[in-house]
């Protein structure tokens, strides 16, 4: 998704005219349902005494979980799953709530629905974000954010970007035009995008490079599709699919995922519509499933061809659309069944973009906060569903982009998408996704639609990469949810979303979620786990600035400084709440907020 939302900034001469999103996303905001408990497996039984739950076991005894196989749509991104430890924080004493709330989680540790993937906390760089590896607040954020993966180049941008010129010494090939036509047919010029670029206002691939090593991150490449529909060689696809061999090459093995191509389905998209007076090749004027996945193929021989010239391994993905494209008025019809019977097989992993909330519409918080379950599950539902009906074999999903397009009332930058970030880490999670990134790092103002998770300098009166608060609940949930996602449940109330985890190292927790505009007090309640004395939280909520659009994070009681927006600057020594297990386990989650839960283990 590529709107005139998505590239406020004027991203230096960059004309590639914007259509609009396909409508399909429109009808999830109506999809709110009560929460459901995790899916997961079952396993064996060791007894002993349990803490505030019960053993489900004979005699009461403890079950312990047994993992579950790895999901086809997980596959290979769980290759490189790591246990995680966790380490006991510093800690407050504060009054614990009594213990008569109407709403009851229900954790059980012997369901485990997934490992958790490093993958899933993954952002998106772009090329207008500027030189920035010497912009050391900002390396320290994405450093703390953990994100584990960055696309680049930039979404639809990637259709029009040359990795190898500059744009003055090396301009674009010769057959790259100089005009490109938006969906109606009007030319215009292209705005290409070159990764040799030094200028100090853009990202050079090699910067890029850089800002992983030091984000202690790894890549994922989308390679020029739109360049094989555009290009006026005799054989624009094979030249294309070249010039993706060339930076398969030029990487030297330091990224392992690649995809072809942007949204290539969307009437937005350079080389949806092009000019059949300069093609040489017979190709239509509008792009369909059929073209795309056949020319898929011819790039993914010719990048895997070069990668096997220096023993490396890629993995390369292809671009599905994300809702039913039967009829789809923003770009091309049937387009999963035609990619996937063209391109035979020949994918490693499946691509989708989510953006949640209906395009440009003022969405209230109950529009945005009802999205993720539905619209995460009804996704995964569409993709399974087109690999049936195309008779291919089904690959893991990547979620590369995610957001949420609601305009207006600064909601993109405000402590409402914090929640729903998190409520789609989680969904990401119970879906049984194990690769997804954010969009994006940094974007543009533009009165507050913004999608950037950092300020890129233009917000008023505000520091030049300031948080906003997305950032901290993802650093929260990277932090303090564990290794795998275990099954849980509420009782009670239909504003509080749970997400519970295990840490490898014992522990066990959960994430609470409170979609509502009121306080929820709620008890939580551990299952088939031997609980130790304690249990740690952190509280996060907005603050009563633009309400219910706060741009604040308030986390345990600490704002920002006077004049600024995001969170805490010390966000991440902020002492955690500690109270006794003795009695029970209850928080109060904030209105519009989350709690952030481990209990100790015996």
């Amino acid at each position: 998704m590529e709107m005139a939302i998505r590239h406020q900034k004027n991203m230096k001469n960059v004309k590639l005219t914007i259509g609009i999103l396909c409508t399909a996303l429109v009808t999830f905001q109506a999809c709110k349902k009560d929460p459901a408990g995790n899916s997961g497996g079952g396993g064996t039984t060791t007894p002993t005494t349990v803490g505030t739950g019960v053993g489900t076991g004979p005699g009461g005894s403890i079950v312990a979980g047994t993992d579950p196989s790895v999901a086809t749509t997980q596959g290979f991104f769980l290759d490189n799953w790591k246990a995680k430890t966790f380490t006991t924080p510093t800690s407050q004493s504060l009054s614990k709530p009594s213990a008569d709330a109407s709403t009851t989680v229900v954790v059980d540790l012997s369901q485990i629905t997934t490992k958790v993937s490093n993958y899933i906390f993954g952002n998106n760089s772009n090329p207008f974000m500027g030189q920035i590896v010497d912009q050391a607040p900002l390396m320290s954020h994405i450093t703390a954010l953990s994100p584990n993966i960055i696309r680049a180049p930039g979404g639809s941008l990637s259709d029009v970007y040359f990795f190898n010129a500059d744009g003055s010494i090396t301009p674009a090939p010769s057959d790259a035009p100089s005009t490109l036509l938006d969906l109606n047919g009007t030319a215009s010029a292209a705005g290409y995008w070159f990764g040799q670029n030094t200028q100090s206002w853009t990202l050079s691939i090699d910067n890029y490079y850089k800002m992983l090593q030091q984000t202690n991150s790894t890549g994922l490449i989308t390679v020029n599709y739109g360049y094989a529909r555009y290009g006026t060689s005799a054989h624009p696809d094979q030249v294309a699919a070249h010039l993706a061999a060339d930076w398969v090459r030029y990487d030297k093995g330091r990224t392992t995922y690649w995809e072809v191509g942007n949204e290539n389905y969307g009437n937005w998209e350079a080389g949806y519509r092009i000019d059949v007076s300069q093609n040489k090749d017979g190709q239509p004027a509008i792009i369909n499933g059929t073209i795309y996945g056949t020319h898929f193929k011819v790039f993914a021989d010719s990048m895997r061809a070069a990668a096997a010239e220096k023993g490396y391994n890629i993995k390369i993905g292809i671009v599905l659309t994300t809702t039913n494209d039967v009829a789809n008025n923003a770009g091309v019809s049937n387009w999963n069944h035609d990619v996937l019977t063209a391109e035979g097989n020949s994918a490693d992993f499946f691509v989708v973009h989510n953006y949640y909330t209906p395009y440009g519409q003022n969405s209230n918080p109950s529009i945005i906060l009802s999205t993720p379950a539905p619209a995460t599950s009804t996704m995964m539902t569409w993709v399974k569903t087109s690999a049936q009906n195309a008779g291919a074999t089904l690959k893991p999903v990547v979620m590369d982009e995610w957001n949420i397009q609601a305009v207006g009332s600064s909601q993109q930058v405000s402590n409402i998408a914090g929640l729903h970030a998190v409520m789609t880490l989680g969904e990401t999670l119970k879906n049984q996704i194990s690769m997804a990134s954010r969009w994006d790092l940094a974007n543009g103002w533009n009165g507050g639609d913004d999608m950037g998770m950092f300020n890129i300098g233009d917000e008023p009166s505000v520091t030049k990469w300031n948080p906003r608060p997305a950032f901290y609940y993802m650093h929260y949930f990277e932090k303090y949810f564990g290794d795998r996602m275990v099954s849980s449940s509420v009782n009670g109330s239909s504003d509080i979303f749970s997400y519970a985890s295990t840490f490898s190292s014992g522990q066990a927790g959960v994430v609470l979620v409170n979609q509502g505009s009121t306080a929820q007090k709620v008890n939580i309640q551990f299952n088939n786990y031997a609980i130790g004395a304690n249990y740690y939280y952190y509280e996060l909520t907005g603050g009563s600035d633009n309400p219910p659009f706060s741009h604040n994070v308030i986390i345990n009681g600490n704002g920002p400084a006077s004049g600024q927006t995001g969170g805490p600057s010390n966000f991440d020594s902020i002492a955690a709440i500690a109270a006794p297990v003795a009695g029970g386990i209850t928080v109060i989650v904030p209105a519009y907020g989350a709690v952030y839960l481990v209990a100790d283990k015996k």
